[in-house]
């Protein structure tokens, strides 16, 4: 059995650094200043260019402390905790996790339920990313995690929050980062830096463009290859960057590959025909949803949804290897 566990997507976005990919090489201006942490099962690393301070990174980490600490699934005394051993009871919570919520259970309406943030229940069965042995659910168990997965059974009341059915759970992971991200781009511009790279793993947001004004280079992983190959590389400034693959965490069971990306409707992971889904955006949040809800929807499905959002550019990476975009006007 192969297994592969890169937290939260790790390597699928990157610098193009000359000693990652070999891509375009430039020299790191001397004002250059950065930090990493590690929340969410994610390595977090933001890079400051110009008007930055150790002060200011600083407080990057804390915020990404403070909202691990509000929508981490897993942290005892979070608000989406404490919201899942209610047993049915309202809980207030943060405004902040009031705002990820609404925008988490927009989503889930928008697509029928294709993503939904009550997932919870069938996320801890596959339990993905643990130190445990892979097993492959039963049908039965799957089911009964089904059961328990509907978006409709949320229901919100100022800052109050309910789960109609006691046994679901919310699991925010396919919004949570897009979120923190956006929070610490603004941070960043309430501080008056012009140039900074926020790396969450699979998420990086680019504040401003490189402190000569031309835009970032970023590579996009190459599905199953070593790390830092790249698919293809993008000239980006002023944009968040989401992917979302099957590569990422993954194992093989008898010649079939099992992989983290669920599917609310099946229960198991999604067969889309796609390996990897880039979605560039204004938001953060909304890349983020989006590149779970475009996996698993399939290349043309995604690109029917996709229409009507003109201002979100795409690259899908299909499962024999090639490459589409949409909405690019640079070529790839």
């Amino acid at each position: 059995m192969n297994r592969k566990f890169i937290p939260f997507s790790f390597i699928s976005i990157f610098l193009c650094w000359a000693l990652l990919a070999g891509c375009v090489n430039f020299s790191m201006p001397q004002k250059e200043l950065q930090t990493t942490g590690f929340y969410f099962d994610t390595v977090i690393t933001v890079t400051l260019y110009e008007n930055g301070s150790q002060q200011l990174l600083e407080e990057c980490m804390e915020l990404a402390d403070y909202y691990e600490r509000l929508l981490s699934a897993t942290l005892e005394g979070s608000d989406v905790w404490r919201i899942n051993h209610s047993a049915g009871m309202p809980v207030t919570v943060d405004q902040d996790t009031l705002t990820v919520l609404e925008t988490a259970l927009f989503y889930a309406e928008l697509s029928q339920g294709m993503v939904d943030p009550t997932i919870g229940s069938l996320s801890q069965l596959w339990n993905f990313g643990s130190d445990q042995e892979d097993v492959i659910p039963s049908p039965k168990a799957i089911d009964e995690a089904l059961s328990h997965v509907d978006y409709r059974m949320v229901s919100l009341e100022g800052r109050q929050v309910r789960l109609a059915d006691p046994k679901a759970q919310i699991d925010l992971g396919f919004i949570a980062k897009g979120f923190i991200g956006d929070q610490m781009k603004e941070l960043l511009l309430s501080k008056g830096v012009s140039s900074a790279l926020i790396n969450l793993g699979g998420n990086v947001v680019a504040v401003g463009a490189r402190p000569d004004g031309t835009p970032f280079r970023i590579g996009i992983q190459k599905p199953f290859t070593d790390a830092g190959t790249p698919a293809l590389t993008l000239n980006l400034s002023h944009v968040s960057v989401v992917s979302s693959g099957n590569y990422e965490r993954y194992f093989i069971k008898d010649g079939q590959l099992y992989h983290h990306i669920l599917s609310p409707r099946t229960g198991y992971p999604a067969q889309s025909g796609l390996s990897q889904v880039t979605i560039l955006s204004d938001r953060s949040i909304d890349g983020d949803a989006l590149s779970t809800l475009c996996f698993i929807l399939g290349y043309e499905k995604a690109a029917l949804l996709l229409e009507n959002y003109p201002d979100i550019q795409a690259v899908f990476i299909t499962e024999d290897g090639n490459i589409h975009s949409l909405h690019f006007d640079q070529a790839l």
